[in-house]
């Protein structure tokens, strides 16, 4: 009963901002979405930022892909195409679950979605939604320095110390390719530092109702940042509403030319739904830790319906993706009247 109660608050927090977010969506953005349809489908479409990001260079035109990336793309379509009967019930090898249509609030699918959990790099979405409430000039030339190395669990970054970037391409890099590095910058760069960032974040989170959520840092690798599936409900409607946010990551792929350096670097989406053409996807973010897993959250329109999906503590990339596959086949094969009648988990 007090899961039920649970998830019925969060379809009342959910069922008037989402519709007027999306409508608002339809209204100002016509035409947005079929945009990013094509540019997955057409090698050619080039994506603009909502702001000037001068080292930019469309990847759809790069020379070096050819062959082998077509096969790899090829793969993946293979590998994770769910093999799923649309009529069982829902076997997910997510942990905690949750699926809101966004329009009329209503919870379609839910699984553990009051438990909180390390959320990774989905912690990336409220770093930007920070950054952009700020309206800093994205324009201005930061760099990677040694505070923005990640000493906690010693991930790969291929920025380089010293690396200058515009503050934009800090923040695509780090939506689009969860460029750790480069979210640290983004705080460390910001009006109080790394420590007034953090607060804004906990204060923005503590705005949208997201009361079981804490953030100690702006990329995620600190397991501290904890989160529900509610409230990461909550977090990607209101990261929705930022047009920046949604077309960095539904962006494929993208070439950054580092200050210094002749040939650019390649940059891909870390969510490879976003070149599916069997997705319309408005906002993607994956994430991964051990203590975490694989996690991911997208706005997706499915059967004619914005979809919020929550997907935490997967225990693959594959599996990851094989759960959003099977919520949408499942989505699209119920009454789209009845969804909000299909809780379960």
């Amino acid at each position: 009963m007090l899961k039920l109660v649970g998830l019925f608050f969060i379809a009342l927090t959910l069922g008037v901002s989402p519709m007027s977010s999306y409508a608002a969506k339809k209204d100002a953005c016509a035409g947005s979405s079929n945009k990013i349809r094509a540019s997955h489908n057409k090698s050619s479409a080039k994506k603009s930022s909502g702001y000037k990001l001068i080292k930019y260079k469309s990847s759809a035109k790069a020379s070096h892909r050819k062959v082998n990336m077509h096969v790899r793309s090829q793969k993946s379509d293979m590998v994770y195409m769910p093999s799923y009967d649309e009529s069982s019930p829902l076997q997910l090898a997510s942990s905690k679950v949750l699926v809101i249509n966004q329009l009329t609030g209503k919870t379609v699918y839910g699984k553990n979605a009051s438990q909180a959990t390390p959320i990774a790099s989905l912690t990336k979405l409220m770093t930007a939604m920070v950054l952009l409430d700020a309206h800093l000039a994205m324009d201005d030339v930061l760099f990677i320095a040694d505070e923005d190395v990640d000493y906690l669990k010693g991930t790969h970054s291929r920025l380089t110390v010293g690396t200058q970037l515009t503050r934009g391409e800090f923040l695509q890099l780090a939506l689009m390719s969860s460029e750790n590095r480069a979210a640290a910058s983004l705080a460390r760069n910001y009006p109080g530092g790394s420590a007034a960032f953090i607060l804004a974040m906990n204060n923005k989170a503590q705005s949208l109702g997201m009361t079981s959520t804490r953030f100690y840092d702006a990329t995620g690798l600190d397991s501290n940042n904890v989160s529900t599936a509610e409230d990461l409900a909550k977090m990607v409607n209101a990261a929705y509403r930022y047009a920046q946010i949604r077309q960095i990551t539904t962006t494929e792929s993208q070439e950054v030319r580092l200050y210094g350096h002749n040939n650019p670097l390649h940059f891909v989406n870390t969510n490879a739904l976003v070149s599916s053409s069997a997705w319309m996807i408005g906002l993607s973010k994956t994430g991964f830790t051990n203590e975490a897993g694989r996690c991911l959250v997208m706005q997706a329109e499915i059967s004619g319906q914005p979809m919020i999906i929550v997907l935490l503590d997967s225990v693959s990339k594959q599996s990851r993706i094989s759960d959003a596959n099977k919520v949408r086949k499942w989505i699209e094969y119920q009454d789209v009247e009845s969804l909000g009648e299909k809780i379960s988990g």
